[in-house]
């Protein structure tokens, strides 16, 4: 029952990253999919891993690795509490301290873990109080 109230949310409160992840879902059909709590996970060929809503995507070099997959559902977990807000809320500001160049240089010339960005310990804190495992860090 949990699993259906998830994938309905998903699908409906938190219905623009769903989207977004179907379409991205669909350009990797070729790849390795699984379920985890109700997300679709997919191995992708990219060095990041990403979530967005419904969909989990894992960087197929750490496809094996179980803390990331539970940090990446608690990803989904702030789908789930956002729905819309999620993208400016979450995803893009994880994104751009993932990707811009000033942010990954003050987290090497300070070292800074990745993970101790507002959305990226939310989602370790979340991933691990609903999966009941250890999430990334």
């Amino acid at each position: 029952m949990k699993k259906v109230l998830y994938i309905l949310l998903q699908c409906t409160w938190g219905l623009p990253q769903t989207l977004i992840g179907a379409v991205v879902f669909l350009f990797h059909l070729h790849s390795r999919h699984s379920l985890y709590h109700g997300a679709v996970v997919s191995c992708w060929k990219r060095r990041y891993s990403a979530s967005m809503g419904l969909f989990l995507f894992l960087s197929e070099r750490n496809a094996d690795c179980r803390p990331l997959l539970v940090h990446e559902y608690g990803h989904t977990l702030q789908s789930l509490l956002l729905g819309p807000l999620y993208l400016p809320a979450a995803a893009i500001p994880s994104m751009l301290w993932m990707l811009l160049p000033p942010c990954r240089k003050l987290r090497q010339k300070r070292h800074i873990s990745y993970y101790s960005f507002y959305t990226e310990c939310w989602a370790n804190s979340w991933g691990e109080k609903i999966c009941k495992e250890p999430s990334i860090r």
